[in-house]
């Protein structure tokens, strides 16, 4: 998909004309992701976390601008975190 133009208020602008730090604003406190990561990539996006086991397929929450939020086994514990912040939750392939 080739994106035209980005909504900003009533505005339509080029994604251009959007700043990253911009577009990353955008939904905060309002939208999250999710992710399928591997286990292997636990100790790069949560360095506080005990050591998995590699070969797992795990899930995680990130806010609008990237910051992950959770980390977890079940693509639908993700969203069940999302939904209970009152975040819209979408998926990262």
């Amino acid at each position: 998909m080739i994106v035209s133009s980005v909504i900003v208020g009533n505005e339509s602008v080029s994604p251009e004309a959007v700043s990253p730090e911009a577009l990353a604003a955008m939904g905060e406190g309002h939208i999250a992701y999710v992710k399928q990561i591997r286990s292997e990539d636990v100790p790069h996006l949560f360095p506080e976390a005990p050591q998995v086991a590699p070969g797992l397929k795990l899930f995680t929450l990130h806010s609008a601008d990237g910051t992950p939020m959770m980390l977890t086994d079940s693509r639908e514990a993700a969203l069940a975190n999302a939904w209970s912040h009152e975040l819209e939750a979408v998926s990262v392939h």
